[in-house]
């Protein structure tokens, strides 16, 4: 608990052994629940982090959004939900930063930002920092809210989660989410999150293969909001 508010992690991992231990250690002890989404590691991942204390849940089928929704299926009703990667290249004890503004009530959603700093947004790849400005640029042309970056660490109000209706399960996970918050007007707020260089390689950025399929998704999610957003005004002007 958390100032009175039941706190919830969720952790997507495919083969992060040499990390997810890490990373559960790290979170702090207020946290009353952590469950990890083992997406078809081929490791050790689902013993070390049930060893660490976690609940793990498996989703074979490869996506960063099918893991987070099968998380979710399995984590205790909670008033608040926290998002990090399993690969501790954000920092767990920092989660203070990330919750403390819904537990306070103030906002809906909070993105940690690995944008906002140097010294964080050194550790992110040039196609990273340029597919983040690319995309965050579009969601405040098209929908006027301003975020900074896509970070995975964040963390979102279970009532806000709930009118999000969350539904992409692979690379748009994250866009989607901030674009539906931007659509409902959620109260949204950016905060810096240190960053640092992953435990091993990564199975998006790591790769051209993934560096493009996950672009290209990004962008297909912004664009379907955008065609959706386009017709429903269309519709209404009539």
């Amino acid at each position: 608990m958390r100032n009175g508010k039941s706190i919830g992690v969720v952790i997507p991992a495919r083969d992060e052994e040499q990390a997810i231990g890490k990373v559960i250690g790290d979170i702090p002890d207020w946290v009353d629940h952590i469950v990890v989404a083992d997406n078809g590691s081929r490791d050790a991942t689902s013993l070390i982090a049930r060893d660490a204390g976690a609940t793990v849940v498996s989703e074979p089928k490869p996506g960063y959004g099918g893991a987070c929704l099968a998380a979710l299926a399995a984590l205790p009703t909670t008033d608040v939900i926290v998002f990090i990667d399993g690969d501790y290249s954000d920092y767990p004890e920092d989660m203070a930063d990330i919750a403390d503004p819904i537990v306070n009530g103030d906002v809906d959603m909070v993105i940690g930002s690995r944008m906002l700093r140097a010294s964080d947004r050194q550790w992110l790849t040039p196609q990273q920092r340029y597919g983040n400005t690319l995309a965050v640029t579009l969601i405040r042309l098209i929908w006027g809210q301003r975020f900074s970056d896509l970070g995975p660490f964040r963390a979102v109000s279970y009532d806000a989660l709930a009118r999000l209706a969350m539904a992409d399960r692979d690379f748009g996970w994250t866009v989607e989410m901030q674009i539906k918050a931007a659509k409902l007007k959620l109260r949204c707020v950016e905060v810096p999150a240190r960053y640092r260089q992953r435990i091993g390689v990564s199975k998006i950025s790591g790769t051209i293969k993934g560096t493009v399929l996950a672009g290209t998704k990004i962008l297909a999610v912004i664009a379907r909001h955008a065609v959706g957003r386009s017709k429903n005004h269309n519709s209404g002007s009539h």
